[in-house]
């Protein structure tokens, strides 16, 4: 298996667990406070991911892969990496998981799927040009969220806005996973630098607006291990491996399935309904997605130039 394919895998793994992860996500906000579901589940995604990085860095020590000094100068550059993408990582987990208190994990799925719209339209900012199929993407998008999300007297659900926002904070993550992949960080000790960045950052509102109770993480137990063990501690470690091994435009495509999952969980496993105008919102948005990744590869041309 050629390290193309291998990522692409990994990247599909990913999707499904994250499109699963907002049924967890949103079951958990009967029992449990948003940002107290934040700390304790990156609290424990991080300590997963500490004892794989203890022997993966014996294991290159002892087959002599890398010397102890330049272990250590990597360290400190992936650490540096996992503080900056947790930043992003905060703002978007802490924003979604507030804004499903309100809204569907279906909707809330595909709202967050803009930011692969987004992504490439945020590259014009560091002076990258884009498709036409990007902007003609923007537009399906836009339209298709007004009919998801736009309610009577031209409202918008204040999960859905939440949502939205927490689309942009996950565009700040992505953009500086790929840039800190490029230089050559460790995924492993990135991502659980990100997960405890979170923690610690959200560890102190907590305190403040919700506080700590141990019964409350007891009765969202089930939800927690899963986000903290398999979204975050896995799915967000595949996510970095899997985008160093694939094309960007393919890798983002293949993350888009999240939404679908997620739509697909929520209808299964909560009996969440849909109107029929907020389904064809949600084709509609899924369409941008599409089009803006398989259109400028179709003509030949990248989405970035």
């Amino acid at each position: 298996m050629n390290r193309n394919t291998r990522g692409c895998i990994l990247l599909l793994i990913t999707a499904l667990i994250w499109g699963t992860a907002f049924v967890a996500q949103s079951t958990a906000m009967d029992n449990i406070g948003p940002l107290l579901f934040v700390v304790v589940r990156f609290l424990l995604g991080g300590a997963v991911l500490l004892p794989f990085i203890f022997v993966l860095n014996k294991k290159k020590l002892n087959s002599g892969l890398i010397t102890k000094s330049a272990q250590r100068d990597l360290t400190a550059k992936s650490i540096k990496g996992g503080i900056i993408c947790g930043l992003g990582l905060l703002a978007g987990t802490t924003l979604q998981q507030c804004g499903l208190i309100t809204t569907s994990a279906g909707k809330s799925a595909f709202i967050t799927a803009l930011y692969i719209i987004i992504v490439p339209i945020a590259g014009t900012l560091i002076g990258k040009r884009i498709s036409k199929a990007v902007w003609i993407s923007v537009v399906i998008a836009i339209i298709g969220f007004y009919l998801l999300c736009i309610k009577d007297g031209f409202s918008v659900a204040k999960g859905d806005f939440l949502c939205l926002l927490s689309a942009f904070a996950f565009t700040f993550q992505i953009l500086f996973i790929d840039h800190f992949m490029e230089k050559g960080v460790d995924p492993v000790i990135l991502s659980c630098t990100e997960f405890f960045t979170v923690a610690f950052i959200a560890f102190f509102p907590m305190l403040i607006f919700e506080g700590f109770h141990m019964q409350l993480i007891k009765d969202a137990a089930f939800s927690i291990f899963y986000c903290g063990v398999m979204s975050s501690g896995v799915a967000y470690t595949l996510q970095v491996i899997g985008q160093r091994d694939t094309d960007p435009a393919i890798a983002t495509l293949i993350m888009s399935l999240e939404s679908v999952f997620a739509a697909l969980s929520g209808w299964l496993l909560l009996h969440e309904q849909m109107t029929a105008r907020e389904l064809i919102g949600c084709a509609m948005v899924f369409a941008a997605v599409l089009l803006a990744q398989l259109a400028p590869n179709m003509f030949h041309k990248k989405v970035f130039s």
